[in-house]
């Protein structure tokens, strides 16, 4: 039997889990984004600009603060309430970037961005090879909330 709209709007998906930070003496709980969130964060960091040629519009990233970006949204206490508000974008990007780092990963993970689309937020890779990705990631080592 397939899935009612009611037990799909009523299931518990969005997953949390918890990261040790001994650099600041304790753990903290990192959630994925929702669908409407991710696609917010998304469009915060992705521009269109003209093509140097001249034909046309590219997107570009944009890379500022892009970490802290997604770990406002995503960091939340015991209740699942978020730690900070996206004006705290420029305070968090101010933490040791290594930590900010390892808790993007955790969070792009759970928020389904998939390995491509990291690549390309982080400068590896070329953006038009992977602008229209949306696949998700694995989440194996995640805890429901």
């Amino acid at each position: 039997m397939a899935l009612s709209r009611d037990a799909i709007l009523g299931a518990v998906d969005v997953q949390t889990e918890k990261v040790p930070v001994k650099e600041w003496g304790d753990d903290v709980i990192v959630r994925g984004l929702t669908g409407e969130e991710l696609d917010a964060y998304q469009a915060s960091i992705r521009q269109l600009r003209p093509r140097l040629d001249g034909k046309g519009m590219e997107p570009v990233m944009i890379h500022d603060n892009m970490r802290a970006k997604l770990l406002v949204k995503c960091l939340v206490d015991e209740a699942g309430e978020r730690l900070f508000t996206d004006k705290d974008v420029a305070a968090l990007g101010a933490k040791n970037g290594k930590v900010l780092d390892r808790l993007y990963d955790v969070a792009a993970a759970l928020s389904g961005l998939s390995e491509e689309e990291q690549e390309e937020m982080e400068g590896n890779s070329d953006p038009a090879e992977s602008a229209g990705s949306t696949s998700s990631s694995p989440d194996e080592s995640s805890t429901a909330p």
